[in-house]
């Protein structure tokens, strides 16, 4: 995978991807990215994708070293979510778009599927009180 974890940041209780992150996995300029947008704008609502802020942007090249987003930029970056992510590989259409759409949603199965499996195994409190206390049954003598 060409660094999609990497470039997954969590901003506005979403996960994204920088504009500049995206064209570079779809293998596309940010300019055509953000004309997409500009073209499309009734299939980008807010839960899609959203401009940041300038603090946002800090925060997010101190946390973030593989972040795509240059100090000398005009305009503030935009985020794209999940569903913008897939919403964007349908109207780009190239091939490096659609086949990076699936490298994400394969990451996305797999930490759905990682934290599924994670939480079966853990044992809940209840349980754990349940366990130490008299519930499980006696064998009696006949």
């Amino acid at each position: 995978m060409r660094n999609v974890a990497d470039r997954i940041a969590s901003v506005r209780n979403h996960k994204i991807i920088l504009d500049a992150d995206v064209a570079l996995l779809y293998g596309v300029e940010t300019k055509r990215i953000n004309e997409a947008v500009r073209n499309n704008p009734d299939k980008f609502p807010s839960t899609y994708m959203f401009q940041l802020s300038k603090d946002e942007v800090e925060i997010l090249r101190t946390k973030i070293s593989s972040t795509n987003y240059s100090a000398k930029s005009r305009s503030l970056p935009y985020a794209f979510t999940e569903k913008g992510l897939y919403m964007l590989a349908t109207i780009l259409k190239s091939k490096t778009a659609i086949n990076t759409t699936f490298e994400i949603l394969a990451e996305r199965v797999k930490n759905v599927h990682h934290a599924t499996v994670s939480h079966k195994f853990e044992t809940p409190p209840e349980l754990l009180e349940c366990i130490k206390g008299t519930w499980m049954p006696r064998m009696h003598s006949t």
